[in-house]
């Protein structure tokens, strides 16, 4: 049984044709309480739309129910006007916690972020990045020279990691995936896959001949020389999954 009423729901749209189509007919039929009153939140679009979705929602803890009128759509259920609120008290909730990304820079300035999907860092000129690679406190790779690195979250496996030929995870996993972008010594290296209690840090060699950008889902910082990454567990989202599916 749901643990909010679905009556109080409200609507947010990727903004395509087909979301907003979709965003007039569902308001008309079902209602529209607003953000500030809404006990769940359904999004019209695609993953993208599903991840900035989450992050308003982060500190209200606002489940959302996504419904893919997008062209990626890993994340979202599929799209029916009816039947709504029958789904939304019946959908099985997921919860997943963000990384938080510790960042230090080349002047000793220091920063934080959230994500839900991934932690990368990338190269910021045609030289590859050099990076060591420590796990729990012990040096796991002395030197990775690559176009950049990921540690990615379940729900963040099937977005830039999965382009970068990383590994599905299941979306309620205890488990993080760590990837490689394009790598060049070692070659051969396709990356790991870590528990979700670890702590990994990133440290970036010749920084001045090899910047580095570090991201947190869509949070730049530049010119990193160390990125620290773990779960946050003071924070948490909720998907929504029709039975079945998730």
């Amino acid at each position: 049984m749901a643990e909010f009423d679905p009556t109080q729901v409200t609507f947010v749209s990727s903004g395509t044709t087909d979301a907003e189509s979709a965003l007039a007919r569902l308001r008309l039929r079902y209602g529209d309480v607003g953000s500030e009153r809404a006990q769940v939140v359904v999004a019209l679009g695609g993953d993208g739309l599903m991840l900035q979705t989450l992050h308003r929602m982060i500190e209200r803890q606002v489940p959302v129910f996504g419904m893919n009128c997008g062209s990626v759509g890993f994340l979202m259920n599929d799209y029916f006007d009816d039947g709504l609120l029958e789904r939304l008290a019946a959908a099985k909730p997921t919860r997943i916690t963000p990384l938080e990304m510790q960042v230090r820079d080349a002047a000793g300035n220091t920063a934080r972020a959230l994500a839900l999907n991934e932690v990368s860092l990338f190269r910021t000129t045609f030289q590859a990045v050099k990076v060591e690679i420590n796990v729990d406190g012990k040096t796991q790779m002395e030197e990775l020279i690559c176009d950049g690195v990921l540690l990615s979250t379940p729900a963040g496996s099937t977005a830039y990691n999965l382009s970068a030929h990383g590994p599905i995870l299941p979306i309620d996993s205890p488990l993080l995936a760590l990837t490689p972008i394009s790598p060049f010594r070692p070659r051969r290296w396709r990356g790991a896959i870590l528990n979700n209690d670890a702590v990994v840090t990133f440290r970036t060699r010749e920084v001045e001949k090899r910047p580095v950008s570090a991201v947190a889902d869509n949070v730049e910082f530049k010119n990193v020389v160390e990125v620290v990454v773990r779960e946050d567990r003071s924070h948490r989202v909720t998907l929504l999954f029709d039975p079945g599916t998730g």
